[in-house]
């Protein structure tokens, strides 16, 4: 593989990026000139999969009018040829390797929606952490520079694993971590039926969110053996012996609660 001094700095900025990301999509957001850049092409596009509701949502993106990633969303994305042919193969993937040239530039998909922005080349990557497709990135070229070649996919290839771990670890913060209230609520339920202290109460509800130890290091401002030592007490004190197991007994000791608090209610 061969890269630039250009691409070489770019690629540490990248890495620097992944490392300080805070939020999954402010990072899709940053990445996209310093991706333009690695890869020498001149349009970005980042959106986020939702399983949930089954359509792309969180869209960011460079030197594309805001009018054509609506009407995408609208209209477009229902005769789009490539999005989710190269969505399923899970890997930096080139339009040409789904469709020629030739059939995708006979098509409506590119006389109406990809010339106008001056898309004539381009590559997809879908982030998949485990089983769940955590963002994206759509990179086009303008016609004059010609085809992504497959020193481009390798340079894909290589950022793909710290992009997927950044982006899996950042999804956690904004799609399943529990509500304040909630949080609250339960917490003071396990100190009060576990003895937990606070820091083990709060250690165990995010477990049970599947939250990762790094995510808890950084939200709750410790370090990551802190959060183990506490989460070791908590395992001896609801008497379990790991994380699937904790999750379990804290799910029973929330439903334990809400049935006798019924029963109190009914009382």
């Amino acid at each position: 593989m061969h890269l630039s001094t250009k691409q070489t700095k770019t690629l540490q900025k990248i890495i620097t990026l992944l490392a300080e990301a805070t939020d999954g999509d402010a990072l899709r957001e940053s990445l996209g000139l310093p991706m333009l850049d690695l890869l020498e092409c001149d349009q970005y596009v980042s959106m986020v999969w939702s399983e949930r509701d089954q359509r792309f949502e969180r869209f960011s993106a460079l030197n594309m009018s805001p009018g054509s990633l609506r009407h995408w969303d609208s209209y477009y994305r229902f005769i789009d040829p490539l999005t989710f042919p190269m969505m399923r193969l899970r890997q930096p993937t080139l339009a040409t390797q789904i469709l020629t040239s030739r059939d995708l530039h006979q098509s409506e998909f590119f006389s109406d929606f990809l010339r106008p922005e001056q898309m004539h080349w381009g590559v997809n990557v879908y982030f998949f952490d485990k089983n769940l497709c955590v963002g994206d990135m759509r990179i086009w070229r303008r016609q004059q520079r010609g085809n992504l070649d497959p020193n481009s996919l390798d340079l894909l290839r290589m950022v793909e694993p710290a992009i997927t771990g950044a982006l899996g670890r950042l999804h956690w913060n904004q799609e399943m971590a529990p509500s304040a209230p909630e949080t609250e609520h339960a917490e003071d339920i396990l100190q009060r039926s576990s003895h937990l202290s606070r820091r083990e109460a709060e250690i165990a509800w995010l477990v049970t969110h599947g939250c990762p130890d790094k995510e808890i290091s950084r939200r709750l401002n410790v370090s990551c053996p802190t959060v183990r030592f506490h989460l070791t007490n908590a395992f001896r004190k609801i008497q379990v012996e790991n994380r699937a197991e904790l999750a379990a007994r804290v799910q029973l000791l929330m439903e334990a609660y809400k049935a006798n608090n019924g029963r109190t209610a009914v009382n």
